[in-house]
């Protein structure tokens, strides 16, 4: 059994099963989608409504509805990805119960879908929900994968993600990242004058709230590695300092209680310190101090500004940005400060870095005739910009190091919105929010 968080203590979700039986050497080989090419075809997929052995009412509805709700968040959730053309919904004939673990693969041949996913949404004497997944191989007439989630009414959609990344990792090879939430902050107001408050939801856009009242301004949110508590800047009192919200308690606290200026913050992989940047006589440098609080550790100790710190999932190293050498460039350090080097050499300005889960990349915002989002490796090599707006700026990893979220400003107006792009820059697509948005941050894979 595993938890889903220490603010939901009470409530637990796990596996039932999670099998993935063998299929034929040549039908794995074909049914995999080829996440390097420029996603020229998306794999077509059909998802239709998931019955129910027993129609009944639940906390969170009926489960007939539910079947339908969960097949339309696994629908979204392949389609946004870019990778899936989901077969229409009302090209689809309804699924019987016993059809789930039994399908007609002639009739799904002739829909066009190279893969199939089935399930059933069932609710049990104890008050849970059981919602089964099935993959399967159309042309092979192979079941692929298989796995069941039992959860509590209240995050049934939570089992919609787990379904949807199932898929997704067994036909792509890569990890998952759809049952995942974004910090964000949500801007409302005319431009000089606008309002930012804490929000907070799922990475699709659903279950939103505001954490903050909009009192005072606040920038910049990062999520701690176990998710219960979030980093940012805020300018409570008319001086920007850092402090720590707990998602749980609603509780927040000033995390460094010096006279300066403190900003940019962002936790270890461990959870054990925030680094943060805090200007001393005129000077800005980045510092670090555990997460408790306490006396911080100053890291840098060049003329200018050195900001943006994000460490490597290792924890061994740090990117950076610094005006050092006159204009804003990208630097690497050991995570105690040694061995400073630039990495970036493309021209223009380099600001924002952000580096990858999986170690490989860092995201950063060239600026340059305009903002944009770009990755390289962390020896500064293989540089690649993925969009071309006027304004792009703020990168935030996806949970797989996959996809790239960023928030977007509109010229003129300065209306702000969330956007996400994967590594092909091919699929870029708004994120939906009630207001506007911008430095969102990532969370990691719920647990």
């Amino acid at each position: 059994m595993r938890r889903i968080g220490e603010s939901m203590k009470s409530v637990a979700l796990f596996i039932l099963a999670a099998v993935a039986l063998a299929a034929p050497a040549a039908a794995q080989e074909r049914l995999r989608v080829d996440i390097t090419g420029g996603i020229a075809a998306p794999m077509p997929i059909a998802i239709p409504p998931m019955p129910t052995p027993n129609a009944v009412g639940t906390a969170a509805g009926n489960t007939a509805e539910l079947g339908r709700q969960v097949a339309e968040i696994v629908t979204n959730d392949l389609r946004n990805s870019g990778l899936f053309s989901p077969i229409r919904p009302g090209a689809l004939r309804p699924v019987s119960y016993p059809e789930v673990t039994s399908p007609n693969f002639g009739y799904w041949s002739g829909t066009g879908a190279t893969a199939l996913v089935q399930g059933f949404v069932q609710a049990n004497g104890d008050g849970t929900l059981t919602v089964g997944c099935y993959l399967y191989d159309v042309f092979a007439r192979t079941e692929l994968d298989r796995q069941g989630f039992v959860v509590t009414p209240q995050y049934w959609r939570r089992a919609a993600h787990k379904c949807a990344d199932t898929v997704y990792t067994r036909l792509t090879g890569e990890g998952p990242y759809f049952d995942s939430r974004v910090v964000y902050v949500s801007e409302t107001g005319p431009k000089a004058n606008r309002i930012k408050r804490l929000a907070i939801m799922d990475q699709d856009g659903a279950n939103h709230r505001f954490l903050t009242n909009g009192q005072s301004t606040v920038l910049t949110p990062r999520f701690a590695p176990n998710m219960q508590t979030i980093v940012y800047m805020s300018y409570d009192g008319e001086r920007p300092r850092v402090y720590v919200y707990d998602i749980g308690s609603g509780r927040q606290r000033l995390l460094v209680n010096q006279p300066n200026m403190t900003f940019a913050p962002r936790f270890s992989p461990d959870g054990r310190y925030v680094v943060f940047s805090m200007s001393v006589g005129g000077n800005t440098d980045i510092y670090r101090v555990p997460t408790s609080g306490g006396t911080p550790q100053r890291l840098t100790n060049a003329p200018g500004i050195d900001t943006g710190g994000s460490y490597s999932p290792d924890g061994r190293q740090i990117v950076f940005e610094s005006d050092r050498g006159g204009g804003q460039q990208l630097y690497v350090m050991n995570a105690d400060g040694s061995n400073q080097r630039r990495i970036s050499f493309g021209g223009g300005r380099y600001a924002t870095p952000v580096w990858s889960p999986r170690g490989d990349l860092i995201a950063f915002t060239k600026i340059g005739g305009g903002f944009r989002i770009g990755v390289m490796s962390p020896n500064g090599s293989g540089e690649r910009i993925l969009t071309n707006a006027w304004q792009d700026e703020g990168p935030t990893w996806s949970p797989n190091g996959r996809v790239i979220m960023f928030f977007r400003t509109a010229q003129g107006s300065g209306r702000t919105d969330l956007w996400s792009v994967d590594l092909t820059g091919v699929n870029e697509r708004r994120i939906p929010t009630p207001l506007d948005g911008s430095d969102p941050a990532w969370s990691p894979l719920l647990p």
